[in-house]
């Protein structure tokens, strides 16, 4: 949270933070909610938008390792790589993501790395790469 959203709720609206300014006048001692003051802070408003912009940026950045480990599964760890590209995709999808295009080639990339095992599995019969003869 930054330092500006912290003092707004702490101090709130109507008081004052400057240190020079005395407990002077009428109301000095009387409670807060009295006649002539501010009631006690409330919520900040805008609160709620910081909070989806920071579901957004998590749904971003889920996009964007969905993409990273579908691309990097397809040269090694395929059986673990995939599955967790295809569910972090999903996960952005879900928490509607920006970057949904970069979810939906996360996403098609773990199908190609589980097809890809599939191929290699077949082929060998173990799950390991072997080009060789």
């Amino acid at each position: 949270m930054p330092l500006t959203d912290f003092a707004r709720r702490v101090t709130g609206p109507g008081t004052c933070t400057d240190a020079s300014s005395g407990a002077a006048g009428p109301d000095a001692g009387a409670a807060p909610g009295a006649a002539g003051q501010a009631p006690a802070p409330g919520p900040v408003a805008g609160a709620d938008g910081a909070d989806s912009r920071a579901v957004g940026r998590e749904a971003d950045g889920l996009a964007v390792a969905s993409f990273v480990l579908g691309l990097v599964g397809l040269l090694v760890f395929n059986v673990l790589l995939g599955p967790t590209a295809i569910v972090m995709a999903l996960l952005a999808l879900a928490r509607r993501t920006r970057r949904r295009g970069r979810a939906l080639l996360g996403l098609a990339l773990g199908v190609a790395d589980l097809v890809v095992l599939a191929v290699l599995v077949t082929g060998n019969g173990a799950v390991a790469w072997d080009f060789g003869g």
